[in-house]
């Protein structure tokens, strides 16, 4: 499991044109879900997600996570961050989940993330414009430490 976390002032979803999520101030989070995830993968990167201390504190250090600011997450499924371009100029996505297991986790991991912060969705498996003031900037990448994602 693969997540792109970026610190947002606000970000947002829209669908065939219509706004379907909206955050002010937290995180956007795309996630992609491997082959070989499960629950536990999820748990793994749920912690580390709401327990990153990437929101300036009174001095401008980096020194809040999510949970301490009360920002809310805007969470995306991106099967192409496991997108593996180490051969030739387009990339293979072997290495995804298959979907409906990739949304099964998907759900999970907004299950998961929701008993501690705000959580607003993507649409899993549509094609989404998806908006956002990133506030730093700041983006981190996670991956799940036993996942196997060849990038």
């Amino acid at each position: 499991m693969k997540a792109l976390i970026q610190r947002v002032s606000q970000a947002g979803v829209m669908v065939e044109g219509k706004t379907i999520a909206q955050i002010g101030p937290g995180l956007l989070v795309f996630l992609g879900v491997a082959q070989e995830d499960d629950r536990s993968s999820a748990d793994y990167l749920a912690e580390k997600i709401l327990g990153l201390r990437i929101f300036s504190d009174l001095n401008g250090k980096m020194n809040h996570s999510l949970i301490e600011i009360g920002g809310a997450i805007l969470l995306v499924s991106q099967f192409t961050l496991l997108g593996d371009c180490r051969k030739g100029r387009r990339p293979s996505f072997t290495g995804a989940a298959e979907p409906k297991k990739a949304e099964d986790l998907y759900e999970y991991m907004a299950w998961r993330l929701g008993q501690s912060a705000p959580v607003s969705l993507g649409r899993f498996g549509a094609n989404m414009a998806v908006n956002l003031v990133n506030d730093g900037p700041v983006t981190i990448i996670l991956e799940c430490p036993f996942t196997n994602v060849n990038v």
